[in-house]
């Protein structure tokens, strides 16, 4: 399941996340694949999109960056996963 992960830090945080990141290259845990991460240009905050079996997985790779960051997460799909539902929705409304 890929899930969309946002983060935000407070200013006072940066450094230490700049440190952190510098030394763990900030690989997320071995049950979450990353599939991109961008960072926003000037500013402390950024999104991911990753894969993982469940919720927990995702949950566990924001605790281990939740003292610098807030994060917001939600499950994604593609526009092909979307139609799908999208079209079964249409038809049971019929």
């Amino acid at each position: 399941m890929k899930f969309i992960v946002q983060w935000k830090g407070e200013p006072a945080m940066q450094q230490a996340a700049i440190e952190r990141f510098i030394k763990t290259g900030g690989q997320p845990p071995d049950n979450v694949t990353m599939l991109g991460r961008w960072h926003a240009a000037g500013e402390f905050r950024g999104v991911a999109i990753v894969e993982a079996t469940d919720a927990s997985a995702v949950a566990a790779m924001t605790v281990q960056w939740g003292d610098v960051f807030t994060f917001t997460t939600a499950p994604a799909l593609t526009d092909e996963e979307l139609g799908a539902v999208l079209a079964s929705q249409q038809r049971s409304a019929n």
